[in-house]
C-alpha cells in the first residue's frame, strides 16, 4: 500500500471507516475496520498523510499517528461537510475527509499534546462543578420558596437558607429539613472542591510565565488565563490578533455581496469557553468604569458612553483577544497606553 498518499479516517468508538487515496486522488479502498485493526494499520503503513475530522478523540489518534511517522491533518467538521456526496454515511464521510485533506487551501487544526488536553480536563472539571453547585442552589431555593423562604441568588446567600433550615422559628416539615440538609451538604462539598481547583489555578499563574503574563491584562484572571492556555492553539499560528479574535467568534458575521458590506452580530465561531470568559471579564471592567464615572483609557470611556453595555463588552473582549495575541507572540507584559 505504498502508493497510498492519504489515509482518511472517519472516527468512532469501536468501528472506524478508513479511505485510502492515491496521490492522483483515486480511492484504493474505503472499508470499515475495528479499533485494534486501525492501530495495526497506522503502525504497519508507510508514512503518509492521515486525515480526520476534529472531534473528541481526534487529538489522541493524531498523536498516535504522529508517533508512527505520519503527517496528521485534522480538519474542522464544518469544512468537510461541503465535500459529502449525497447521503451521509461512514463511507461518504471518509471519502469527503480525503477530498478535503487534499485541498491546498484547507485549514487544519494543530494536534494538541497530552499535557494541553490535561489542562482542558482541569478547566472543564472546575466549570462542571460550578454548574452543579448552581443547579443545587437553585433547586434548594425553589423548594424552600414553596414554604415561604426566599433568598437572593448566588452562593453568598446560602447561609440565610441554612439558618432557616436549622432554626426553630420557621415551621417546616421534617422531610423538608432533612432534604434541605442534604442539599446544603452537597453544596458544601462542591464548594470545597471548587475552591481547591481555583487555588491550583491561581498558584499556576504565579509559577507559569505564560499564565502570569495573561493575568496582567485587566479583566483576565486565573480561570480565563487557564482557559486560554488549555483551549487555544499556539498563538503564533495566527497571522494577527484580528485572526485570533475571529477564531474566537468576536468579529461580526458577514453577509456581503455585490460590493455591499453587511455586518451582523458576532459570529460565535471558534472556542466558546474563552469567548464567554473574555466577555465576562470585559463586563467587569466596564462596571468598574461606570462605577468610577470614567476611565483614563479614552477609547474605553468613549465606547461605554456611546454604546450599549453588552456591545461595549464584546468590543472590549475583541480588543483583549488582540492584546493576548500580541503579548504572547512578543513575550511582553501588559502596558497601560
Amino acid at each position: 500500500m505504498s502508493e497510498i498518499s492519504i489515509l482518511a479516517i472517519d472516527l468512532a468508538k469501536n468501528s472506524f471507516q478508513v479511505c485510502g487515496v492515491k496521490i492522483d486522488g483515486v480511492a484504493v479502498f474505503n472499508k470499515s475496520v475495528s479499533r485494534s485493526r486501525l492501530i495495526q494499520l497506522l503502525s504497519d503503513h508507510t508514512p503518509c498523510i492521515v486525515a480526520m475530522e476534529a472531534c473528541a478523540t481526534s487529538h489522541y489518534w493524531g498523536r498516535m499517528a504522529q508517533a508512527h511517522g505520519h503527517e496528521v491533518r485534522i480538519i474542522p467538521a464544518i469544512y468537510v461537510k461541503p465535500f459529502v456526496k449525497r447521503q451521509k454515511n461512514d463511507f461518504a464521510d471518509a471519502a469527503a475527509i480525503a477530498e478535503a485533506a487534499s485541498r491546498p487551501s484547507m485549514s487544519f487544526v494543530a494536534v494538541k499534546s497530552a499535557e494541553k488536553q490535561a489542562r482542558a480536563v482541569a478547566f472543564r472539571t472546575h466549570q462542571c462543578f460550578v454548574r452543579q453547585r448552581t443547579q443545587l442552589i437553585n433547586a434548594l431555593r425553589g423548594h424552600l420558596a414553596e414554604f415561604g423562604l426566599v433568598a437572593p441568588k448566588g452562593p453568598v446567600h446560602l447561609k440565610r437558607l441554612q439558618a432557616a433550615l436549622n432554626g426553630p422559628q420557621v415551621d417546616l416539615p421534617t422531610t423538608v429539613r432533612e432534604m434541605g440538609q442534604l442539599y446544603v451538604q452537597q453544596i458544601g462539598d462542591l464548594t470545597k472542591v471548587i475552591t481547591r481547583l481555583a487555588d491550583e489555578l491561581e498558584v499556576a499563574t504565579k509559577t507559569d510565565d505564560e499564565l502570569r503574563r495573561l493575568c496582567t491584562v485587566p479583566g483576565i484572571g486565573p480561570v480565563t488565563a487557564g482557559a486560554i492556555a488549555a483551549f487555544a492553539p499556539d498563538l503564533e499560528t495566527f497571522d494577527s490578533g484580528r485572526n485570533f479574535a475571529a477564531w474566537l467568534g468576536l468579529v461580526p458575521r458577514q453577509h456581503s455581496t455585490g460590493g455591499k458590506t453587511r455586518l451582523g452580530a458576532v459570529s460565535k465561531m471558534g472556542q466558546c469557553d474563552i469567548r464567554k470568559l473574555l466577555i465576562i471579564g470585559a463586563m467587569s471592567v466596564i462596571r468598574w468604569v461606570v462605577r468610577r464615572g470614567g476611565s483614563a483609557n479614552r477609547w474605553l470611556a468613549s465606547l461605554v458612553a456611546r454604546k450599549p453595555r453588552m456591545v461595549a463588552a464584546v468590543a472590549l473582549a475583541n480588543k483583549m483577544a488582540r492584546m493576548v495575541w500580541a503579548m504572547t507572540t512578543k513575550g511582553e507584559d501588559y502596558r497601560i497606553a
